[in-house]
């Protein structure tokens, strides 16, 4: 059963304030009149990417950009739905992959909105496959999404300097501090550091790729 969301917390303060999936539905719907930029609250995500839904058109980089970022956050939500379903959490690690997973889907939802927003075509899910050792227990489970975490952290680490639109950048920092996040509290879950070096690595695309590569059919 998924923990309560009116209940949960992550990183010590709500992230989540819907009672509900019916009223998450309800909110989401509601953020879509108002600009892309209402839907990323689910997701525990700041205001920069509302602006950038306010222009008519982007640079063909910048999509570009989203799209690579939209095909890693559709990876690593299908991860962890696929994940929940092993059923290797529980108690208080299951209240936070839960959220994890909800913030992985709330940002495939609004990188699409925002490249909707911006002009461009939201690049379709790709078809994606898992080695075997992937789900084999708790443990392969944890340490795969450690891994998809720090590489999703220092994929958008890596695009920084290739980004134009101000805006497109506030987007994508305020996703890559999710992401940070998340890869602190698996860390934690699995004993690990939460922070080991005061400055995160970045990767370029091609590093990235040669990464995931195993996961995309």
């Amino acid at each position: 059963m998924r923990p309560n969301k009116r209940n949960r917390v992550f990183g010590g303060e709500p992230v989540l304030g819907i009672a509900n999936e019916t009223d998450r539905r309800a909110f989401l719907r509601m953020a879509g009149l108002v600009g892309v930029g209402a839907t990323l609250v689910a997701g525990g995500l700041g205001t920069g990417i509302a602006s950038a839904a306010t222009q008519p058109s982007g640079d063909a980089g910048d999509i570009e950009i989203l799209n690579y970022a939209l095909t890693l956050e559709y990876l690593e939500a299908d991860f962890y739905a696929a994940g929940l379903k092993k059923n290797f959490v529980s108690g208080r690690e299951l209240e936070l992959i839960t959220e994890i997973t909800d913030h992985e889907s709330a940002h495939v939802t609004s990188v699409t909105a925002l490249i909707k927003q911006l002009g461009g075509t939201p690049v379709a899910k790709p078809a994606i496959k898992y080695p075997d050792s992937t789900f084999a227990d708790k443990a392969s489970f944890l340490k795969a999404a450690s891994t998809f975490e720090e590489v999703g952290v220092t994929a958008y680490h890596g695009q920084v300097g290739l980004i134009k639109s101000p805006e497109v950048l506030g987007a994508g920092a305020a996703i890559a501090g999710v992401e940070s996040r998340h890869a602190a509290v698996l860390a934690m879950l699995m004993g690990g550091n939460a922070f080991p070096a005061p400055i995160e690595k970045a990767r370029t695309k091609e590093e990235v790729l040669a990464i995931v590569k195993p996961f995309l059919s």
